[in-house]
């Protein structure tokens, strides 16, 4: 085991914009694709994801002074310190349950297949630790090896069926066909979004409220053309104005002069700007390798007529929608930190993850940005207040596998929203044995009902 998990821990620490590109080009001429092309589409996917991560990462070198100057000149005292998703990750790895999830969730996936119960291939390995973190948690406050392999078998199992979920909207919205979204963090709460979405269509006057990004044409996909009712606002909705707006306003918030709040501006947009055109050079990438996949497979299986290729978030970054809906639920995610009752945590190393985490559920509500904001203020509020209640859960396990000393920080830390994922924390609540989380049971599985149904429609439509 100890051979094992220093194999897996030496695989992982490659960056994902390498590890994922080499795992595809695997892939791809194991499927015997032309050696130039599988080449090709592994190359566009490290790029793709390389964007994405120079584009995030800068944003929040841009964000986080601005965040920090605003608490300094108000006087803010939030204790708990949101270092982003990192820490979870090194608990992750470095718990026993880390290597056994890799061949667990291969082998689950593929009897999964077999027997018909998903049509997801989900080969976004390194966000396995996804799945692992769960398990490790539970081990942690339990003890129990055998209940946290329980917990990640549990998890895993149920975002590989909500990646099947997510296929017709990604599809619909985007333009991707036969690409679903395995990520736990981005898709675990799909059913909540499409309850909330048949709630707006029963609401008079509401149902008819919408602000969609530009028609989502850069996106490629069939989802340009917007519901009737649909207001638009022209140049407003341009994600690279969205964003602009959003820097002028924190600079404001964190006291900074004229030209410190331009350039704060001009360099949000330009991120905003970067984002579609990474998360579209992920698509092209994806697209030869999963049509492939899809034919080895239906040989395979020939009673399967439609497969998903499960992958990460960032190939629906295209979307404008999606972009829009993060950036508006940023400065609100702030104000709400402000005022909440019980909140300790400021969101800031994973404020940027609000973009990707809010994805699939706006496609969920067919790009409306307006309903995107408000089903996400929910999620914000629960977000805050599960990564405060689990910080010195995170911060206990951090010091054990010298996270927090990396991170140069002695108080607690946590993560906003990995760290306060809500169905996340209901499993680990749940194999606590909590009340609140058994009582919550027949509401779960009433919205896990109502998605599978929604999703068999979407895929008949």
């Amino acid at each position: 085991m100890e051979t094992l998990s220093a194999v897996i821990a030496f695989i992982f620490s490659f960056k994902a914009y390498v590890m994922l590109p080499a795992i595809i080009l695997v892939v791809a001429l194991v499927i015997r694709m032309k050696a130039g092309q599988a080449a090709l589409s592994a190359l566009r996917l490290g790029v793709g994801f390389a964007g994405i991560f120079i584009a995030f990462g800068f944003f929040v070198q841009q964000i986080a002074p601005a965040v920090t100057s605003m608490v300094k000149s108000r006087g803010l005292d939030f204790p708990v310190l949101d270092v982003g998703w990192p820490p979870l990750a090194a608990i992750t790895w470095a718990s026993p349950i880390a290597p056994i999830t890799i061949v667990m969730v291969l082998g689950l996936n593929f009897l999964m297949l077999t027997l018909n119960v998903t049509r997801t291939i989900n080969i976004d390995i390194w966000n396995y630790w996804h799945f692992a973190l769960v398990g490790a948690l539970v081990q942690g406050v339990t003890g129990s090896l055998l209940l946290g392999l329980a917990a990640t078998a549990l998890i895993a199992v149920y975002s590989i069926i909500a990646a099947d979920w997510s296929a017709p909207h990604v599809q619909r919205e985007c333009g991707l066909k036969g690409i679903s979204i395995t990520t736990l963090s981005i898709n675990g709460m799909l059913p909540y979004a499409v309850a909330a979405n048949r709630v707006f269509d029963a609401i008079p006057g509401v149902r008819r409220v919408g602000v969609r990004g530009p028609a989502q044409a850069d996106a490629g996909g069939p989802g340009g053309k917007a519901p009737a009712g649909t207001r638009r606002f022209g140049v407003l909705m341009e994600p690279m104005a969205i964003g602009a707006l959003v820097g002028v306003l924190f600079g404001i918030l964190a006291a900074y002069d004229v030209k410190r709040i331009l350039e704060l501006a001009i360099n949000v947009a330009a991120v905003m700007f970067i984002l579609p055109l990474c998360g579209g050079l992920i698509g092209r990438a994806m697209e030869p390798v999963s049509l492939r996949l899809k034919e080895i497979i239906q040989r395979r299986f020939p009673h399967k007529t439609v497969l998903y290729v499960g992958m990460d978030g960032g190939v629906i970054m295209q979307n404008s929608a999606v972009i829009v809906t993060g950036l508006i639920l940023m400065p609100l995610s702030i104000a709400i930190a402000f005022v909440l009752p019980g909140n300790r945590v400021l969101p800031l190393g994973d404020l940027a993850n609000l973009i990707a985490v809010m994805s699939v559920l706006v496609l969920a509500v067919r790009g409306n940005v307006f309903r995107g904001v408000i089903i996400g203020i929910p999620i914000v509020v629960a977000y805050l207040l599960i990564s405060t209640w689990l910080a010195p859960l995170y911060t206990t396990l951090s010091v054990k596998v010298g996270a927090v000393t990396q991170q140069g920080y002695a108080g607690d830390i946590t993560a906003f929203t990995d760290g306060g994922n809500p169905v996340r924390y209901w499993f680990l609540s749940l194999f606590q044995g909590r009340l609140y989380a058994l009582l919550a049971m027949p509401v779960v599985l009433a919205l896990l009902y109502y998605s599978w149904r929604r999703y068999r429609k979407e895929r008949e439509e």
